[in-house]
């Protein structure tokens, strides 16, 4: 019995191990992404935190602060100007969503025509969650999801028939529902603060170093203290069982 545990608890770790190196670093399956992270020298503008290592192009990163970029047709602007405070935040949210490399934790499968791998439930730092709501509270919008339902017979998104143009404090009330609910929850309002290890950052100083490494890092073992599913148990070899 003795040995029996111990070659399973040896096994544990082999797979945590592979499972933890396999998320740390990685790129997610989707429209633009790279298939590895690696060094971009040139990002552009709000982008350039991740040039030391991304999953990003130069050329997506500066698609990425267009009004109108090739990246998804999709218009910012589609109940008026959005002022440049509550825009930097949007460009910020499509970097990090292009860039990093430290979102294999909450990288899930998708069944998609333009991407295979979605982000969901990332853990976002309370100061950047609620300087984003509060920077873009009186912007306008039509929408509370900004994943779907828009009005595509143009080239770009329009907000769709009978939707009204309101204050986004009026559709999205608290921090909390702006960035849960925008973007179909791909992030998750907490109450960890900046510096903590315990929530991903959209802005950071990268001479300081990308403290997402240390999120992800996190994160990953948690999971890989969960205990091991049964379908594990079946594939280990009657010779193992026979331990027993």
């Amino acid at each position: 019995m003795a040995l029996w545990c111990a070659l399973l608890g040896l096994l544990g770790l082999l797979v945590t191990d592979q499972a933890n190196g396999s998320v740390l670093d990685m790129c997610m399956d989707a429209k633009h992404h790279k298939t590895k992270p690696g060094p971009e020298d040139s990002l552009h503008g709000q982008c350039h935190l991740w040039k030391n290592h991304a999953c990003c192009t130069a050329n997506t990163s500066q698609e990425a602060h267009k009004d109108e970029s090739y990246l998804y047709g999709f218009n910012w602007n589609h109940c008026g100007a959005m002022p440049e405070k509550c825009k930097k935040h949007f460009i910020q949210d499509t970097c990090l969503y292009e860039c990093s490399p430290n979102l294999g934790p909450w990288i899930d499968t998708v069944d998609s025509s333009w991407r295979k791998e979605r982000i969901l439930n990332v853990p976002l730092c309370k100061e950047d969650c609620e300087q984003w709501w509060e920077d873009c509270q009186d912007h306008m919008t039509c929408k509370e999801n900004w994943h779907k339902g828009w009005n595509w017979t143009t080239v770009i998104n329009r907000c769709p028939r009978g939707a009204m143009c309101q204050k986004m404090k009026y559709v999205f009330p608290r921090p909390a529902d702006l960035c849960e609910k925008i973007w179909s929850n791909s992030y998750k309002y907490t109450l960890h603060h900046r510096g903590s290890g315990r929530c991903i950052q959209m802005w950071f100083d990268p001479v300081q170093g990308n403290p997402n490494v240390a999120v992800a890092r996190y994160y990953a073992a948690g999971a890989a203290t969960a205990p091991l599913p049964w379908t594990f148990l079946l594939l280990l070899s009657p010779a193992f069982l026979s331990l027993l």
